[in-house]
């Protein structure tokens, strides 16, 4: 009678069930590990390049516009920024219904990312058009932002050469001589079989410099509370 490595059964599944499930969890086991291998490709990266300029964005403020450079969506105690671009250009009569759908749960949990990050999400409409649909979507815990006026979505591959809107997660750092490029999702521009399925658009935030240290500090922890000890 096969059996799980944890000696996992259920109620009247059958030896072959048991067996193919066993596969599938071996499966499972190689895939985290190889998800956990890029992770480490990935927090391994140098920085990239510098930006270009210091790009001045349109943000409304208790109800009143007002021109935000990319260089103030730092906080001084976070060196890492995480931008996602929102496919809402001025000429689409409504936005993207997947960055729509990813940005509903995003306005949940940004609560918790952002104790570790900066995060801005940008669009290319007008901000009172943005503003209007994040009132009817309930968001309340996304800085919002219009790229209307500058080109940072065609610099960085949130926009195509005829103007059409893409998706794109970026992330920046910043250090006392300027503010450069970290990483992108890159997976939607690489020649592959299929549909990209970018559902993993912010998964570029794990890679932050700020959120690395953290997480080691939080998985120590988690570690020591189990051990009921130190952690060598």
């Amino acid at each position: 009678m096969p059996e799980s490595p944890r000696g996992v059964r259920f109620p009247n599944e059958s030896d072959e069930y048991r067996a193919t499930r066993n596969d599938l969890l071996q499966a499972e086991l190689e895939l985290r590990e190889r998800i956990e291998a890029v992770a480490a490709l990935r927090r391994r990266l140098p920085r990239g390049g510098r930006v270009k300029e210091d790009y001045l964005f349109a943000e409304l403020v208790g109800g009143a516009r007002r021109p935000t450079r990319l260089s103030e969506l730092f906080a001084s105690d976070k060196p890492s920024l995480v931008v996602y671009s929102f496919m809402y250009g001025p000429d689409a009569e409504h936005p993207c219904p997947m960055c729509t759908c990813f940005l509903d749960g995003l306005d949940r949990y940004a609560l918790h990312l952002t104790q570790r990050v900066n995060l801005a999400v940008v669009a290319k409409s007008p901000i009172e058009r943005i503003h209007a649909w994040a009132a009817e979507r309930g968001w309340t815990r996304l800085r919002l932002l219009s790229s209307s006026g500058n080109t940072y979505n065609a610099d960085y591959l949130a926009e195509d050469p005829e103007g059409g809107q893409m998706p794109a997660c970026n992330v920046f750092t910043r250090a006392d001589d300027g503010i450069c490029h970290f990483s992108a999702a890159e997976v939607l521009y690489a020649p592959i079989k299929g549909h990209p399925r970018l559902t993993r658009k912010i998964a570029s935030a794990s890679s932050c410099p700020a959120l690395r240290a953290s997480s080691r500090r939080s998985s120590r922890s988690a570690r020591e509370d189990r051990r009921g000890g130190d952690d060598p």
